[in-house]
């Protein structure tokens, strides 16, 4: 079947290449060409029989095929025998490069071992004749060469001579010690420094020698150098103590000068002996300080230390001026740490600015910044040692500071209160200014004498007082409020006249609690900033223990409890005509005439008080709009209790309440800008407060005014004007009204009907008005809190 489908299959093949005559034509147009087997007829029978014609043309072709595959073989034969000659010359070529190579390397070796012995023998030669210059010269020549014989130790005569070069190094090491001992004897009176030459030449030699025997140089010179330092500063000498502690540094000063006159050029310039001597000077003075101040304690005073700590940092201020530190090894000292980025925005030159006030200014954080000096490498180099005895500076701070709360507290009494201030502002209290002053000057000082241990011990210091000036200073002068007003009548409350005095505090003690809210705001944003600076000063393991939050907490209380006193005197000059509101009999009222005598009198007091007020906190206008707020949220709920009391009420007497409640809606939302020149619109918080609180007020009275006929109707009604579920609001809005107690009952009983459902988990007696605490309440909650944080600090 498969033979059978093979002429088929061929067939459909050449039916599917043959192409259409105008493609074809398009091809042979593109592609031209003359080979036969590019033409669309081409047939491969006729091609083969045209070239070979006959069986005998066929065998032609098939010899020549033979002769050419032997042609290709000969070929092939005679390439691998070139190949082959090929890598015969190059294994001949490279033979001849070894030889080369090895002949080379031989001739370098034996001019390198002659080079060796003839050196070794004048390294004897030279070194016996303390010949230096020379030797320093050869010595380095001869140990490159004996580099080179380092593979053929092997060998005994290369060995040999290694340990002649050794042996000689040795003895040039213990002669040009003994040499320097001679001429810098450690013992004895001290003599001239020898043949400076030799001992130049010397040192050039030790640079080439194993590196202790420079180190030991070094050493015994500097001890020698040092040692008169030693006895004439001992324990026991007068001038060994602090108060001559300039007279150290004035010794190594006249020694350097000394040094650089008679040896500076004996030693090389890389070997920096001058620094290398004001280093070992350093650490000698740290452990001798150190050792007297522990014998010498109890005479050590802070002006004592503080003269000793500036001369030491003066001193290390002229070194590192003086000297670049390479000699400084690791653990010779800790180079101070460069404290992160500062955010404070009162950034100043403390070297030339610390007695300077403190200014709080917005504009300054984007004042540049001076640049940063580089860092002191020899900083603490000396200084260190007057670290443990730094508790003396800090019980100094801590008697200085208590010294000056007190007289801030006698100032205080002997010249009063500030003076009112309407013009320009509340007056901050200068004693703040004075003690943040001063708390600026300890921080630089001390971050000077140490950024460890003592400066949060004087943290601690500053905590102490900040929390002693905001409790006797600021809390401690605050006006102390009174019971309530005795011996006021409602007559003469409702005959009260303008500019009579109802108000419990004066002007002054107005002006008084301003001034101290005022202080209270700047020493907790003061105190905020002084944390980030002490932050900044102190070393990084110890930046957690930085926190001044209890201490800005201090002052927020004083500022809530002075925000606190303005409104209770507002609130309570307010009381008495609230009182005659509720004790006028407003159902004899005949017809609605201007607003009642109570309410001229509540807008006397707020227009004598908030004036005042206002001016003294220009400063601090945020805080002016909390007492705006907490006046609002204590007023108005009083007012609708009061209101509640007035009962029972005619329908003129309620229109009456009514456009007394407007008039005192109106007087509130102008409360902040009342008696100003200058009209703001109130803030957005206080008029919805406003607006919410005399909307119900309003709202009561509608309610009132509505008649109780039918029932149905004024139940509704009030549910959905006061959206109060409270049936003790709905009970006094019927005494108001005046009804007998058999129609309340009734009345009642169809307000619980008419009663939307409760929310789930509410109880059906609740309100769903927001309920607002009263004065008291807000009083009582402070007090708690002012307690409780009195007692955690």
């Amino acid at each position: 079947a498969m033979e059978e489908d093979e002429p088929e299959l061929a067939a459909g093949l050449e039916a599917a290449l043959e192409l259409a005559p105008a493609v074809q034509a398009a091809i042979e147009q593109v592609f031209p060409s003359q080979d036969p087997l590019d033409r669309a007829d081409f047939n491969a029978v006729e091609y083969i029989n045209t070239l070979f014609p006959t069986e005998q043309a066929l065998e032609e072709a098939q010899k020549a095929i033979q002769q050419l595959f032997g042609k290709i073989k000969d070929i092939k034969d005679k390439a691998e025998k070139s190949e082959q000659m090929v890598k015969d010359i190059t294994r001949d070529i490279k033979q001849l490069d070894h030889a080369k190579r090895h002949l080379t390397t031989s001739i370098t070796t034996l001019n390198h071992l002659h080079m060796l012995a003839g050196g070794v023998d004048s390294l004897e030669a030279m070194t016996r004749r303390r010949q230096y210059g020379e030797v320093a010269n050869l010595l380095q020549g001869v140990v490159n060469v004996l580099e080179h014989f380092n593979k053929y130790m092997g060998i005994p005569q290369i060995r040999q001579l290694s340990e002649r070069v050794k042996a000689a190094q040795n003895e040039l090491g213990q002669q040009i010690l003994a040499d320097f001992e001679e001429a810098f004897p450690s013992q004895g009176t001290k003599r001239p420094g020898g043949p400076s030459n030799v001992l130049r030449d010397a040192c050039l030699v030790a640079n080439v020698l194993d590196p202790r025997i420079k180190q030991e140089i070094i050493k015994k010179f500097i001890k020698q150098h040092l040692s008169e330092y030693l006895v004439l500063f001992q324990e026991n000498q007068d001038v060994a103590w602090l108060d001559k502690i300039d007279r150290r540094y004035a010794w190594i000063k006249r020694q350097l000068v000394d040094y650089e006159e008679k040896y500076g050029r004996m030693f090389p310039q890389e070997w920096c002996m001058t620094e290398r001597i004001a280093v070992e000077f350093c650490h000698v003075t740290r452990t001798e300080l150190s050792k007297i101040m522990r014998t010498r304690a109890k005479e050590i005073e802070v002006k004592l230390l503080l003269f000793a700590i500036q001369r030491t940092t003066n001193f290390e201020g002229l070194l590192a001026k003086r000297f670049s530190g390479c000699t400084l090894g690791d653990g010779t000292v800790k180079k101070p740490e460069v404290p992160p980025p500062s955010t404070n925005p009162f950034l100043e030159d403390e070297a030339g600015t610390e007695t300077d006030e403190i200014v709080i200014e917005k504009s300054d954080a984007e004042k540049p910044k001076k640049p940063k000096a580089p860092d002191n490498p020899f900083h603490g180099i000396v200084s260190k040692c007057f670290e443990p005895h730094l508790y003396v500076y800090i019980e100094s701070q801590d008697k200085n500071l208590s010294e000056l709360i007190d007289r801030f507290v006698a100032d205080f009494k002997a010249q009063g209160p500030p003076k009112p201030n309407v013009d320009e502002g509340g007056a901050v209290l200068p004693s703040c200014a004075d003690l943040f002053v001063y708390y600026k000057k300890c921080m630089v000082q001390c971050s000077q004498l140490s950024t460890g241990e003592p400066m949060i011990a004087l943290t601690t210091i500053f905590q102490k007082y900040l929390r002693e000036y905001a409790w006797k200073i600021l809390s401690g002068n605050l006006p102390k409020t009174t019971s309530s007003s005795s011996g006021l009548t409602i007559t003469s409350l409702l005959k009260e006249k303008e500019g009579s005095e109802v108000a419990k505090f004066t002007l002054e003690e107005l002006c008084l609690i301003c001034s101290i809210l005022s202080t209270a705001e700047y020493c907790l944003a003061t105190t905020q900033q002084l944390e980030e600076k002490l932050k900044e000063k102190v070393d990084a393991s110890l930046v957690e223990r930085i926190n001044l939050t209890g201490e800005t907490d201090t002052f927020s209380i004083v500022i809530s409890n002075s925000i606190q006193l303005l409104v209770q005197d507002l609130d309570a000059a307010c009381d008495p005509a609230l009182t005659a509101m509720s004790k006028m009999q407003w159902q004899n009222v005949e017809h609605v005439g201007d607003q009642s005598p109570y309410v001229t009198s509540v807008i006397l007091h707020i227009k004598q008080n908030v004036p005042i007020i206002r001016d003294n906190l220009a400063s601090t206008r945020k805080y002016f709009t909390q007492f705006c707020i907490k006046f609002a949220n204590s007023f108005i709920p009083k007012f609708i209790n009061h209101l509640f009391k007035c009962k029972p009420i005619s329908m003129v007497g309620a229109e009456q309440l009514l456009l007394d409640t407007h008039s005192l809606k109106m007087v509130l939302l102008d409360l902040p800008s009342i008696g100003s020149q200058v009209v703001r619109k109130a803030p957005a918080s206080y008029t919805r407060i406003v607006v919410k609180g005399m909307t119900r007020a309003e709202m009561i009275l509608k309610v009132v005014m509505a008649p109780h006929e039918p029932p149905v109707v004024f139940v509704d009604n009030y549910i959905k004007l006061l959206a109060d579920c409270s049936t003790d609001t709905f009970q006094k809005i019927l005494d108001m009204k005046g009804l007998k107690r058999s129609e309340q009952s009734s009345m009642l009983d169809l307000f619980r009907q008419r009663l939307p459902a409760p929310p789930s988990g509410a109880e059906s007696t609740g309100s769903l008005s927001l309920s607002t605490p009263t004065p008291e309440q807000e009083s009582s909650r402070i007090r708690k809190l002012e307690k409780l944080i009195k007692k955690r600090l």
